[in-house]
């Protein structure tokens, strides 16, 4: 039935669909979600806001749908947002029930759109409190929307020393091809629609935390009341003879990312350190560099985290594209000719000819600038927080990846974790925080690399496990590793294996322990 602007379409028999299922219906031409929870219907949108997953294979328990690609969730009954990293709601619809038919009901503009975007408060020049947010990344843009979603009105402003708005970094290793504008995570007018300034080319020089105060390197100064850094992390730089060289590149920016693209188009490409990012520059270019050597201390690629069983169906994956790896060994000099990179020679007396270097061996956090202030920092630099985000200094938090914080399934030991999602929930936090709410973080890290159309999926943190289990096919590219520590689940691996990492995000989220005798 059609009135307008508003659609109603039966969807099913209500005996037809069971508890607990997750059902795709179609109204009026666009695909709904369509959920029973016991005798409860919902209908939502079908598609996950952050990169469009089907939701109707994702993983549902009590009220919280958990998307199968990228582990966001949302709240079934509301559509809200309640796990990173979409960053939107789904849309929610109408559902009735008559003589054992399913009906929805739905606006014709909330069918045509796969997200609902939260309603926020406007900014009201009465209130004179200031939200300081050092850094333009995922945690300070979701500090700063929160603040809004959650009845804040006073100034929040975001000071980045990025030329961009906040955009999508985990692309920048993924699609090389992709302009900065191709991956901005919000427009210009959409912050501004909800009061939020962005001061771009701003890069703070120090803090005066008592007088509440943040210097800038123009030499500017802006006071706060509230104070979020989350200043993130750099590329280490690599330290040997003929470093300076011309060709040599940290991948930081989507300038950085577009040059390497260019510079390592029909050339002999090295990438140094055979980490994730590496690995997906390896992957991505694979098909337009003359020749990819990696080079990398270690045995196998990203071996700490995921294991030497991921790490090298990794690396055969991308030796069968050409790619020459060059383990446990490292770069001694890079030699040039004309002021650029030209020979790379490694400890063993090898030389390799090269036109340019990727160097990615780990990131180091962005904290320099609080050097000599009281705030606590650990070894590395990171700032040091608790469950709140707050540092040891009143209305000053911090978020992302230049923190240090207990995580739980370290049983709380203080820990740095650099994924996007983890960085959107510290914002999240913070905000609330901020707001004198009393929140406390509880997630469970999730991420995911992409190599040459594979996606692998993790959750959880398997830092010092001792054993896996493996189900499924290394060989055959289709498998879940579980991560054991102390006889339990700490994290689990997939590839083509959905949505087994979401479910057990899921399990270790409500705290629940699989034993390893449960996983085998």
């Amino acid at each position: 039935m059609d009135c307008g602007d508003t659609v109603t379409a039966e969807v099913c028999e209500e005996a037809d669909i069971r508890d607990g299922e997750l059902r795709e219906a179609e109204v009026a031409g666009h695909t709904v979600l369509l959920v029973r929870n016991r005798s409860e219907f919902s209908a939502l949108g079908s598609r996950c806001p952050h990169y469009g997953a089907p939701l109707s294979r994702g993983v549902l328990k009590g009220n919280r749908l958990r998307c199968p690609w990228h582990g966001a969730c949302f709240n079934i009954k509301t559509g809200d947002i309640e796990e990173y990293p979409a960053l939107d709601c789904l849309p929610r619809f109408k559902v009735t029930v008559e003589n054992g038919k399913v009906f929805v009901t739905a606006k014709k503009k909330d069918l045509e759109s796969s997200l609902r975007v939260k309603d926020t408060s406007k900014r009201c020049l009465l209130n004179q409190d200031t939200v300081l947010l050092l850094g333009g990344g995922v945690a300070a843009l979701v500090c700063a929307e929160t603040l809004r979603q959650e009845g804040f009105t006073g100034r929040i402003i975001m000071a980045t020393k990025e030329k961009h708005i906040p955009y999508d970094k985990t692309k920048l290793s993924k699609e090389m091809n992709l302009k900065a504008e191709d991956i901005y995570l919000r427009t210009p007018e959409f912050l501004d629609a909800r009061g939020i300034e962005l001061w771009t080319e701003k890069e703070a020089m120090s803090v005066d935390f008592q007088k509440q105060k943040v210097r800038f390197k123009n030499g500017s100064s802006q006071k706060y009341n509230h104070l979020l850094i989350a200043t993130g992390s750099h590329p280490i730089t690599l330290e040997v003879p003929g470093a300076d060289l011309q060709n040599i590149c940290l991948l930081q920016t989507p300038e950085d990312s577009n040059k390497i693209l260019e510079l390592a188009t029909g050339k002999n490409l090295m990438i140094i350190g055979a980490s994730f990012i590496g690995m997906e520059i390896a992957a991505f270019l694979s098909d337009k560099a003359a020749a990819i050597s990696v080079v990398e201390k270690k045995e196998l690629p990203f071996q700490d985290v995921l294991g030497s069983q991921v790490g090298g169906v990794t690396m055969k994956m991308l030796q069968n594209k050409g790619v020459k790896f060059y383990m446990k060994t490292k770069i001694s000099e890079l030699k040039g000719k004309d002021g650029k990179v030209a020979e790379a020679v490694l400890d063993s007396g090898k030389k390799i000819p090269v036109d340019v270097v990727v160097v990615g061996i780990g990131v180091s956090p962005s904290s320099a600038f609080l050097k000599g202030t009281s705030i606590a920092r650990d070894s590395s630099g990171a700032i040091v927080v608790n469950l709140h985000m707050q540092t040891n200094i009143p209305n000053v938090f911090a978020a992302g990846d230049v923190v240090s914080f207990p995580v739980a399934l370290l049983s709380g030991k203080l820990s740095s974790i650099h994924h996007q999602q983890v960085a959107e929930a510290h914002g999240h936090i913070a905000a609330l925080n901020m707001l004198k709410k009393q929140k406390q973080l509880h997630t469970v890290p999730f991420f995911w690399t992409t190599m040459l159309g594979k996606s692998i999926r993790y959750a959880g943190c398997g830092e010092g496990y001792t054993d896996t289990v493996v189900k499924g096919s290394l060989e055959q590219l289709k498998f879940l590793i579980f991560y054991i520590k102390d006889g339990y689940v700490v994290a689990a691996a997939s590839l083509n294996y959905d949505p087994m990492v979401s479910l057990i995000a899921e399990v270790l989220y409500s705290g629940l322990q699989i034993s390893k005798e449960e996983a085998e």
